[in-house]
């Protein structure tokens, strides 16, 4: 764009980086006539490109305007607000008259000179201070509204920075020429109206959940009933419950989340997930079922040692203790923005109330909980997705021509390259992720062992899978439509958000009535919740048989089902703590927190269980040596920045099996493996 001074300058997100913004200024060059400038562009340092945005227009305005010398600030996770600013009008009269007093007297003609010089004294005398709107710019929605009007005259040629929750703009210029010694001080205010209506439909739901809790805690007799649900469990209801498993209120809110700040590329992770059902019912499913386990990792001590097994107990509870911290945190961030239900309240209730019903109805609870949380969560996305439309003018007319113009659905990127989430990086990261999850984490592994059999096992599996494609469009097109919403009506997208998942919660209570945006709310902590419920319920199952039980064989089985219970609540307990100590983090999305924190952590594990499994070659010292190995591999990748955090998954899986198989050629195998490998598995 032109040269220019006076412009308009912020740091702010575009939803994926933090970028440099410019807009207007004015164009001074000698000889000719200064130049007002109205557009804007976004830098972006990790590309290094330059990108124009939209010019500052207002909706239903008929002219672009010019602010120069306004001064700005960034303000939540995707605004930058501008104060003020010289639209240019009267500088370009002064100019023009400054001219023509320069050619009068050059001419000679003394009067005109002296009656231009009049002229140009009125207009400053009766110059009545510069524009006062406050305007925000959404550097998602690439859009302008006016948000306020200073109540003092506007100063130009200032700063506006941040001091003690305020925002303070010191001195300027009031007047052309014209220094004033005041120092605004400003501070926004949020007003939430959530209603008793919500409060109340959130607190019957939530009481529901208790409810369900003591109801099947007259089934919970023994550590079978407690951790195995006694295998009363029917496949539907298993595959729900595996599906909620996984979908959390981080996907609740951080998929439409990521469709509203970027695109459709990450669809294609859900889409991995009917890739690698038959492999898991195949090849990972009759071993846990034919060799009657009660954790996924009593199958690493028969096939390696019990230091194997120990290991990969030891990762999935570190892995499950920083989870619940994750899924308690993440989500209470958005709901305390958008309800003003404080954050830590949230923590507390949805980690408390988990706690009841886990201790008191077991993996049985669990499940039936999840079941009722699934209905409620796609219920609730699939009312709002058609809200949305149905809000939007023009309908879904309006959503594919915005959708359309602004490549909202580009999902295929074909480029080869491994630091971005192109198409072949997003499939090898899903696949790797998902062959992970659900051969290796025992909140998966768990389901399958709660049917009455394996084909039952196998079927719930597949419900899962028949659920993920759906799914992922449904939330897909949710946040897309959440653009093509705000972009159309952008007063409405709030300022203040400090996160860029809040948007699908900020819908929710500012545009829906009282009662349907209870029941939404409702699912954002059901959604958690189903996650917390089989986390804690997964870490006492191998707390309990992994640990306690191992090493006391003799204990009698009502001492393990009392352990397992307090077991529960100290692991609740500790998930709630960690949640509170994370308040004063700064996270910008929960996909990508919790991508990466999944494939730091769970990429060796889950390459331990392939390598027994497909390996007749592999033992003991070699996993140890995978898992181990695997470790240092992932501290690296992650320090180097070399690769996508999506391919954290890919990366620990391979390098634990490569690591493993390796070591284990170097030492022979002492250990009987007949029925632990697919070339031995029992019939």
């Amino acid at each position: 764009g032109d040269p220019r001074l006076l412009s308009v300058v912020a740091v702010q997100s575009n939803g994926v980086h933090d970028c440099f913004y410019l807009f207007s200024g004015r164009n001074v060059q000698p000889g000719m006539a200064p130049k007002l400038l109205t557009d804007g562009y976004e830098f972006t340092p990790e590309s290094g490109c330059w990108k124009r945005t939209k010019p500052i227009q207002l909706a239903g305005d008929n002219a672009e305007r010019c602010l120069m010398g306004a001064s700005s600030i960034a303000s939540g996770a995707n605004n930058i607000l501008v104060f003020g600013g010289d639209d240019g009008r009267i500088f370009n009269q002064l100019n023009d008259l400054g001219e023509q007093i320069t050619a009068a007297k050059a001419a000679g003609d003394l009067p005109l000179a002296a009656r231009l010089t009049a002229e140009k004294k009125r207009l400053l005398d009766e110059h009545h201070g510069f524009n006062s709107d406050i305007l925000s710019y959404n550097t998602i929605t690439d859009t302008w509204a006016k948000i306020d009007e200073l109540p003092e005259i506007s100063p130009v040629t200032t700063t506006a920075v941040r001091w003690n929750n305020q925002i303070i703009i010191p001195s300027g210029e009031i007047h052309p020429g014209v220094r004033t010694p005041k120092v605004l001080a400003g501070e926004i205010e949020i007003i939430r109206h959530f209603g008793w209506i919500n409060y109340l439909i959130l607190g019957v739901y939530l009481l529901a959940l208790v409810g369900m809790g003591f109801y099947f805690s007259t089934r919970e007799k023994s550590t079978d009933d407690f951790f195995r649900a006694g295998g009363r469990i029917p496949w539907w209801a298993a595959g729900l419950s595996i599906f909620g498993t996984g979908l959390s209120a981080i996907t609740f809110m951080a998929v439409p989340a990521k469709a509203f700040a970027t695109d459709w590329r990450y669809m294609w992770s859900n889409w991995t997930q009917v890739l690698i059902a038959p492999v898991i019912i195949v090849l990972i499913l009759p071993f846990f079922r034919r060799l009657n386990v009660t954790t996924a990792y009593e199958y690493l001590e028969k096939r390696f040692n019990l230091l194997t097994r120990l290991l990969g107990s030891l990762l999935f509870l570190v892995f499950q203790f920083g989870r619940i911290g994750i899924v308690l945190f993440l989500p209470s961030i958005a709901l305390s923005v958008v309800t003003g239900i404080d954050i830590q309240t949230c923590i507390l209730v949805m980690g408390i109330l988990s706690i009841i019903y886990t201790v008191l109805g077991g993996i049985e609870a669990v499940i039936w909980t999840d079941v009722l949380q699934v209905i409620v969560l796609m219920g609730g996305a699939l009312i709002s997705l058609v809200l949305i439309l149905t809000h939007l003018d023009g309908g879904l007319d309006t959503f594919m021509t915005i959708a359309r113009a602004d490549h909202k659905m580009y999902a295929m990127d074909l480029n080869f390259t491994l630091k971005q989430p192109t198409f072949w990086v997003v499939m090898l990261g899903g696949l790797a992720t998902n062959l992970i999850s659900y051969s290796s984490d025992q909140t998966y592994i768990q389901r399958y062992l709660t049917t009455k059999d394996e084909k039952s096992a196998a079927k719930s599996i597949w419900t899962n899978a028949a659920l993920a494609i759906p799914t992922v469009i449904l939330f897909m097109a949710l946040g897309t439509a959440l653009f093509a919403f705000f972009k159309t009506t952008p007063l409405e997208l709030g300022y203040t958000m400090a996160s860029t998942d809040a948007v699908f919660p900020w819908y929710i209570v500012t545009q829906l009535p009282d009662g349907v945006a209870g029941i939404l709310i409702a699912g954002i902590f059901a959604a958690s919740m189903s996650s917390l419920d089989s986390s804690m319920n997964s870490s006492a199952t191998t707390i309990t048989t992994d640990w306690f039980r191992r090493f006391k064989p003799d204990v009698s089985d009502v001492v393990c089902l009392k352990f397992a219970r307090w077991v529960t609540v100290i692991v609740g307990v500790a998930g709630i703590i960690f949640a509170l100590m994370m308040t004063t983090s700064d996270i910008k999305s929960l996909w990508d927190q919790f991508s990466k924190y999944v494939g730091l952590l769970t990429g060796g594990l889950g390459g331990v269980f392939l390598l027994g499994i497909i390996s007749q070659r592999a033992n003991g010292i070699g996993a140890v040596a995978g898992l181990i190995g695997s470790g240092v591999v992932q501290y690296f990748v992650s320090r180097s920045g070399s690769v996508h955090l999506l391919l954290y998954s890919f990366s620990g899986l391979m390098s634990c099996l490569l690591i493993g198989y390796i070591v284990s050629v170097l030492f022979p195998r002492s250990k009987d493996i007949d029925g632990l490998t697919i070339y031995t598995l029992k019939k």
